[in-house]
């Protein structure tokens, strides 16, 4: 297609647009400031008005900008070839325009003669074409329906009705919009948005700005007029940044002991809560330390925002990091508040431990039968029986021995959900149980197995400290999925209401990391018996996250398929056997060898029964099947020797030699013979390779 463009006067200068809001939801902050600039500045470079995408975003609590550089005011414009129709469809047999084409042309310019088009021959067949001027995009023109693209296209979480001044009409936005500044260069350009029209203007911080309203002359001095005039940090980074900057430099002033542990959630969070931190450290009374420093620290981070103080000797304070978004000059009165704030919140969390351990994880557990687990599935006091159930079958196929009461330590490991602390913070389930069982006098492995139980709860979680919490939690875990697929609770999409998925993750950890050689296909067929669909359904689900999960680590389709495709029944050796993969495929072997796996593996597909009969050498006619049968009775107790060790690299090394014999066979032997007998012996040959040659993986899942 022909181009030809209209050169005009091209200005540039940066885009500044601001949006001024109510108090933003600080999770989301930072999401939607980068989310309102990209596609902004996808916008403009769709419409020719940027060459490249080159932008800075800025969030404040009350504010989300975006700083677009090189904008210019309008874009070229164009001429292109429209094709239109077939000639022989535009004008008639005396070359008269027809009424198709009159229409056509109407439609797109009254203006347009047919002199002017132009015919163009394609693969022998004529074509009408007109040249049509398409006019270059205006900044001014088109800038608000792009900003209301992007705010449309914003993922918010919860959105908010308000009216507008007029009193009438009613707009949905994150917060309440109180200003937009859309400044290109020094020019205000007239936009509307959200009954807001565009200026120059803001406010800067809300207690200590220098000004009552801040002016931005031109769209490059937002970033420092905000600061020096409003006392704003606008960039999310720099503030994070100095946040960071700032509390190290208040803890190497207590001491270099002292010191908090990394907390990028909390970080991002206090970050999206000021507009100009200012660092402070709070004390509270000692005495409170004889709360489980999980229960203070939570609070203080939870309910307060706080960071938590530790010293590397004596480990939690009595002293927390306050981010304060105002900087008096005395800031004992800003300290002193949040010290009086955080004590109710202490006193409640003291209360809460000392009635707890009153009643204790014993008559906790009485009420365990009245807390409702699923209403098809009973009570929480029926789920940890199940448990039991589990935790027993699994000590039992490994073999292992504890030392104490299974069924008390599931229906325990539960007990703490009834807790007035776990009512108060649920995130300490388990951890208080611990702490409520070590109090009753319970033995350390016991009690850490309540605890650990819900290990892992997250990606890079930690795993349990000990034997007795990894059977408990693989217990837990196994539960959770038999129980739900049961009653055909099966995650569906994005949707797991459930956490299926986190815990089938959490099992695929616990066994593959502890190397647990626990059977999986028989471990579900025990406890699923009698429910065909919900025991395949069960299958399949936790082999394609066993799939995703390996995908996770960085291993290759062909790799991880090799190895789950066959749905193998342990995969407390997967790890080991992948990186044996890895290594097979560096041999210049492996290509060939995959690729007569996948061989033997279709004609063996095709043969009418497939049999681990042995080998009948009487039957071996060929001289290339005389060999390859050697060379496998001779290479089948090396990799057996190897596979006893766990050597899965040293045993698919050994398959080179059958590279050779392999190829001889395929190229001078006939599998599918006249003669039954000797067809089905050739079939019970390659049967023996394909297990020798799938010692470790399938590698026939490696071929290209």
């Amino acid at each position: 297609m022909n181009l030809t463009k209209k050169v005009i006067q091209v200005v540039k200068d940066n885009l500044l647009i601001e949006l001024f809001t109510e108090e933003l939801p600080p999770d989301s902050l930072e999401s939607l400031s980068d989310q309102f600039g990209k596609t902004i500045t996808s916008e403009l470079l769709s419409k020719n008005l940027i060459a490249t995408s080159d932008f800075q975003t800025y969030a404040t609590p009350r504010r989300i900008a975006v700083n677009i550089k090189s904008v210019i005011k309008e874009a070229e414009d164009e001429e292109r070839l429209i094709k239109l129709m077939p000639y022989s469809v535009g004008f008639d047999e005396h070359n008269n325009p027809t009424q198709p084409l009159i229409k056509k042309l109407s439609s797109i310019d009254d203006a347009i003669k047919t002199e002017d088009l132009e015919i163009i021959e394609e693969n022998n067949k004529k074509f009408i074409y007109v040249l049509k001027k398409i006019k270059g995009f205006r900044l001014e023109d088109g800038l608000g329906d792009i900003i209301k693209n992007a705010l449309q296209k914003l993922a918010i979480k919860k959105v908010m009705s308000y009216q507008l001044k007029d009193g009438w009409t009613s707009v949905n936005f994150v917060r309440p919009m109180r200003g937009l500044i859309v400044l290109h260069g020094k020019q205000i350009l007239n936009v509307s948005i959200l009954g807001c029209s565009s200026s120059n203007t803001t406010l800067g911080h809300r207690f200590e700005s220098k000004k009552e309203i801040i002016t931005i002359k031109h769209a490059d001095n937002y970033e420092e007029t905000l600061a020096t005039e409003g006392n704003v940090i606008t960039c999310f980074d720099k503030r994070k940044t100095k946040i960071k900057t700032d509390i190290k430099v208040a803890l190497s002033e207590l001491g270099e002991d002292f010191y908090i542990t990394e907390d990028e959630a909390l970080t991002d969070e206090v970050t999206s809560l000021v507009e100009m931190p200012n660092i402070l450290i709070g004390n509270f009374e000692e005495k409170f330390l004889s709360i489980p420093e999980e229960c203070l620290t939570l609070t203080m981070k939870t309910n307060q925002k706080y960071f938590p103080i530790f010293n590397k000797k004596s480990g939690l304070t009595n002293r927390f990091i306050i981010v304060s978004n105002i900087s008096p000059e005395n800031s004992d009165q800003v300290t002193h508040g949040n010290e009086k704030v955080i004590r109710p919140r202490l006193a409640d969390a003291e209360f809460f431990y000392d009635e707890d351990k009153k009643l204790g994880l014993s008559t906790f557990c009485e009420k365990l039968k009245n807390v409702i687990y699923h209403n098809k599935l009973g009570s929480q006091n029926d789920r940890a029986e199940r448990v039991a159930r589990k935790l027993q079958y699994l000590t039992k196929s490994l073999n292992l021995k504890f030392n104490i009461d299974l069924e008390q330590l599931c229906l325990f490991s539960k007990a703490d959900l009834i807790s007035l602390m776990v009512s108060e913070f649920p995130k300490l389930q388990g951890i208080m149980g611990r702490y409520y069982a070590l109090n009753e006098n319970k033995n350390k492995n016991f009690a850490n197995a309540i605890e650990d139980h819900y290990k892992p709860r997250f990606s890079n979680d930690s795993l349990p400290r000990d034997e007795l919490g990894f059977m408990l939690a693989i217990a837990d875990k196994f539960t959770t999925l038999i129980d739900l697929f049961s009653i055909n609770e099966i995650p569906t999409g994005e949707k797991d209401p459930f956490g299926l998925r986190r815990n089938t993750i959490g099992v695929i950890r616990l066994i593959t990391e502890k190397k647990l050689p626990i059977n999986i296909n028989t471990l579900i067929d025990a406890f699923l018996d009698k429910n065909d669909s919900a025991r395949a359904s069960l299958t399949n689900f936790f082999y394609e996250r066993l799939f995703n999960y390996l995908k996770d680590l960085g291993y290759s389709n062909e790799m991880v398929d090799a190895l789950v495709s066959s749905k193998p029944a342990q995969i407390h050796d997967i790890l080991e056997r992948l990186q044996a993969i890895s290594e097979f495929i560096k041999l210049k072997e492996s290509d060939t060898l995959s690729s007569a796996n996948k061989r033997v593996s279709n004609i063996l597909k095709k043969a009418d029964k497939i049999t681990n009969n042995p080998v009948d050498v009487s039957l071996l006619i060929e001289n290339e099947e005389i060999m390859l049968h050697k060379v496998l009775l001779d290479l089948e107790p090396k990799i057996n020797q190897c596979l006893d060790k766990n050597d899965f690299v040293s045993a698919l090394k050994n398959l080179v030699i059958l590279n050779a014999p392999i190829n001889n066979f395929f190229e001078k032997v006939m599998v599918n013979t006249d003669d039954t007998k000797i067809k089905n012996n050739r079939y019970s040959l390659l049967y023996k390779l394909r297990q020798n040659l799938n010692c470790v993986a399938d590698i026939s899942k490696l071929a290209s």
